[in-house]
């Protein structure tokens, strides 16, 4: 028996850094070619508000408490021991993970599984698992409730844009498709074990037979894992109270969420609409929460952005001054919500992973292969 003291740090090589270098060079290239104004949005951003951006930039860090919370509900409700503190440090650092790994849908997820793990033994993992596709499942819908709303409240104002009008349909059906897939999967416990069999049969066949001990004790880890994965999806289905108290949370993140940008236009004197602020954010958020594995962090979201605020503040504030103001607004907003958790996501990383390192003797002991 030894003590586990491998790191999750991640390593930040050449390839984690390329992303976000493309990213930004295409943003800056989408503002060059559509020729927004940026000595203007330079001088938009000197006179914003600083009180009002300030009070966003708090809103965001109160914004992951919650999501954490309604997180750490379903853990709790799984046995899993994790303070509330605990389940913040957590969540920064998923944060940090997804901005440098290029797999976002997924892999903040997987820092949460394997940090949890490597404290609490193995045997925890499929009621982790379980407890973070469930907080998927729950913002997954929000996604949707939220997006449809938004889409209502604009059209009480205005006439919306019928290329916006057919994403938000087809984001609704491309999300709730994925999100009826995620359930039945996640009930159906002999499909979760012939997948299993499937890959590990596949690995004997291409490995000639060399590597059957480890892919048989792999096939174990795994059945016990789903099993255990299974089980407690099925406590979740025959006790919804800890659901609805995390979508509660998750509504409570949303509006956190949401207001962040609403104050950052504010700040910059040029109130929008709810609607707008909704439809944008649902759409963005909407295809991160699709569990495609895509590097969407650095570029694209602000492209997007800049292009929706574009397209729905057209119609009032004109083409040339729409473009100005939505570029500065989404250049602001992503300083806030991309950046600055950046930063103390790297933080939390960095205290968590020396917590590990100076007491060593709080690890779990596990087998050595």
């Amino acid at each position: 028996m030894v003590y586990s003291t491998e790191s999750a740090k991640p390593k930040i090589t050449r390839k984690t850094l390329v992303f976000p270098l493309i990213g930004l060079a295409a943003f800056f290239l989408y503002v060059y070619l559509f020729q927004v104004d940026i000595i203007g949005i330079i001088a938009t951003a000197q006179r914003a508000d600083p009180v009002l951006y300030a009070l966003a930039a708090a809103l965001s860090l109160v914004e992951v408490f919650f999501f954490a919370v309604s997180w750490r509900v379903l853990a709790k409700f799984l046995m899993i021991k994790l303070s509330i503190v605990k389940a913040y440090l957590l969540v920064w650092y998923s944060i940090f993970v997804d901005t440098i790994v290029p797999a976002e849908s997924v892999s903040g997820e997987a820092v949460r599984v394997y940090m949890i793990t490597r404290e609490q033994g193995k045997e925890t993992c499929g009621r982790v698992v379980a407890s973070l596709v469930t907080h998927r499942l729950l913002g997954m819908t929000m996604n949707v409730v939220v997006l449809i709303l938004g889409m209502v409240l604009f059209f009480t104002e205005t006439e919306i844009n019928p290329l916006i009008f057919n994403l938000v349909l087809f984001l609704s059906f491309g999300i709730t498709v994925t999100l009826l897939l995620i359930m039945l999967f996640s009930f159906k416990e002999k499909w979760s074990l012939k997948v299993i069999d499937w890959i590990v049969r596949a690995g004997k066949f291409l490995s000639r037979g060399r590597w059957h001990g480890q892919l048989t004790k792999i096939k174990e880890d795994a059945s016990n894992i789903a099993k255990s994965f299974h089980d407690s999806m099925k406590e979740f289905k025959h006790n919804p109270q800890s659901l609805i108290l995390s979508l509660f949370y998750l509504a409570v993140t949303w509006f956190f969420s949401l207001s962040v940008p609403y104050l950052v236009f504010m700040s910059l004197g040029q109130p929008v609409s709810w609607g707008v602020i909704l439809i944008t954010a649902t759409i963005v958020l909407a295809v991160k929460s699709i569990p495609l594995g895509i590097p969407f962090e650095v570029g694209i979201p602000e492209i997007t952005m800049t292009a929706l605020y574009t397209s729905l503040l057209e119609p009032t504030l004109g083409l040339q001054a729409a473009a100005g103001i939505s570029a500065t607004a989404t250049i602001l907003t992503r300083l806030i919500t991309l950046w600055l958790r950046f930063g103390i996501g790297f933080v939390a990383q960095q205290w968590l992973e020396l917590k590990t390192v100076l007491a060593p003797a709080n690890n779990v002991p596990v087998e050595k292969a």
